[in-house]
């Protein structure tokens, strides 16, 4: 038998079963699941202001959202996204309070004048935050708009007004939306140096917020407008030379991307509408421009506990029936979320971090997601932002603060670059017994692991118990003879703060209510001293060394 597996696991003798922990983590290197693309955040709708603040307080939260440096102790400054989302706005802001848009910091401003004309110094906050990113190594982009320009819309509005579940554009002006989409990608790139890789055309046109209005930007679509419409912006990708991706279909709910969640056909059986060839009216597989790929927000679907499983089960089962793959574009916290009291009030803590990187683990391991995207990078009272915002009155300058929410995802962000293959884990017992989907306890340890484009491994893990937990492990085919322990924590400081290092086949108890990451430092082959041969196949020199991270 060939063994190709990196073991996480300690050599399982009777003599040693007591001083184990009873848990061993088996990384099968020769099973690759996904390749990862991206991590990201949006720039909704605090940018439009905290882009115009001094330039200070900008490159502060730049470092912390872009930056794949680190402090002199090894600690990183930020946590790397290597995906920026920007919000193409409708025209909300010139329309002030006729928007029907109650708070300033909702509505959003368009680069297309009443005149028909472009003024491209509209979105400037937004647009300096592109450049923010680009210059910390950011290279991908994603464009997305939740309104059709004012001027096209049926209500002369960038919300909708309780139509029911149909676009909010008119009928004549579906061109004049296609245009309209690839003279931004144009503009933006010929006036800031910046290349939208992605565009999503329509964001959340399943969700119900969307049809009873006015809240915010945006706009329902059935899945027969949706495909009208995306034809005509890949023809006129097309005929203007523009390679951007036309992302689908940015779902409110998985449950509408595979079934008929709160809906009617019409909206739902989104990946079954756009990617069977049998679905002749909405098919889009044979749509230039248009990657075999859904985009989906993971709202809704988080409580009760089951669901974390179950709903990302199917929706991978559906993707992988019609070979699609998928990306999490957005998610916060909402009023279902109870186990953390809901969406409302700021919480800085562990608390909404290991609730929000649970959901990261599921969304990844169990739907298979490629991609994965927090909403606002900044917010105010309320967790839907990774930073936390105080504004003056002006909006024109505040104060900024960092939380552990941020540095949880940068568990994942900062170590897990585009490119790197995910692994899948098997759990075992101190019998050697396999657990049944071991690598997920939703009260106690999860874990994940991939390999960099650059050999280095990650192995993520969270500790959702309210007591220390222990592992171990070691390796078959070769030993990687340091880990750099990154830990997040409640303590001060401890925002992937390096602890130390593993060396081989040591044993790592990780606190309580934390998430470490581990980044493998340098990789060798067991030496033949090491390794001998018996009867019952190859046995490796097995440690057992603690060590508490």
């Amino acid at each position: 038998m060939k063994y190709k597996a990196l073991l996480f696991s300690l050599f399982a003798t009777a003599n040693l079963f007591a001083q184990h922990p009873a848990i061993h983590f088996e990384i099968e290197t020769d099973q690759p699941c996904q390749t990862m693309d991206y991590f990201g955040a949006s720039d909704c709708w605090s940018m439009q202001f905290i882009g115009l603040w001094p330039q200070e307080k900008q490159n502060q939260v730049a470092d912390w959202l872009f930056s794949t440096e680190n402090h002199e102790n090894g600690q990183p400054k930020g946590i790397g996204l290597s995906l920026w989302r920007f919000n193409v706005g409708a025209g909300s802001a010139e329309q002030g309070e006729a928007s029907q848009i109650a708070s300033p910091w909702m509505r959003a401003e368009c680069f297309l004048q009443a005149d028909g004309n472009y003024n491209w110094n509209k979105q400037q906050g937004q647009r300096n935050f592109l450049r923010l990113a680009k210059e910390r190594g950011v290279n991908k982009f994603l464009a997305f708009l939740n309104s059709p320009p004012v001027y096209f819309t049926q209500n002369g509005l960038a919300t909708n007004t309780g139509r029911g579940g149909t676009l909010n554009l008119k009928e004549e002006h579906y061109k004049n939306f296609a245009r309209f989409l690839a003279n931004v990608i144009k503009g933006v790139e010929k006036h800031d140096g910046i290349k939208f890789n992605y565009l999503c055309p329509f964001n959340e046109p399943d969700g119900h917020w969307n049809w009873i209005g006015p809240k915010q930007e945006g706009t329902p679509a059935t899945n027969r407008e949706i495909a009208r419409a995306i034809r005509l912006i890949s023809k006129e990708f097309v005929n203007n030379q523009i390679d951007t991706q036309i992302l689908v279909n940015e779902s409110s709910d998985y449950r509408c991307m595979f079934d008929t969640h709160m809906t009617n056909w019409e909206r739902g059986y989104q990946i079954q509408s756009f990617f069977n060839p049998d679905s002749t009216a909405t098919y889009l597989g044979d749509t230039p421009n248009v990657p075999r790929l859904m985009v989906g927000h993971s709202y809704w679907t988080n409580t009760p506990l089951n669901n974390l499983h179950d709903i990302r089960c199917q929706l991978k089962d559906t993707l992988d029936k019609y070979k699609v793959d998928f990306w999490q574009t957005e998610t916060c916290i909402m009023g279902n979320d109870e186990e953390i009291g809901g969406g409302g009030g700021y919480d800085f803590t562990m608390k909404t971090a290991l609730y929000v990187a649970r959901i990261i683990h599921h969304d990844i391991v169990y739907a298979g997601a490629r991609s994965w995207q927090w909403w606002r990078s900044i917010g105010g009272d309320y967790k839907d932002g990774l930073i936390r915002e105080y504004s003056d009155p002006t909006f024109l300058n505040g104060e900024v603060k960092d939380s552990k929410l941020m540095w949880a995802l940068g568990n994942y962000s900062r170590f897990i670059r585009p490119g790197a293959v995910r692994k899948a884990i098997i759990a075992k017992d101190n019998q050697g017994k396999i657990i049944p989907e071991g690598d997920t306890d939703v009260t106690g340890l999860m874990c994940s692991a991939y390999q960099n484009t650059d050999g280095k491994e990650v192995f993520v893990m969270i500790n959702y118990a309210a007591e220390d937990k222990e592992f171990t492990f070691y390796q078959r085919n070769g030993i990687i003879k340091n880990w750099t322990i990154y830990r997040t924590s409640d303590k001060d400081g401890e925002n992937l703060l390096p602890v130390g290092s593993i060396k081989n086949h040591e044993k790592v108890v990780i606190p309580a209510r934390s998430i470490i990451t581990l980044v493998s430092r340098m990789k060798t082959k067991i030496s033949r001293m090491e390794k001998r041969n018996s009867g019952a196949g190859t046995w490796y020199r097995s440690f057992s060394v603690r060590k508490s991270v």
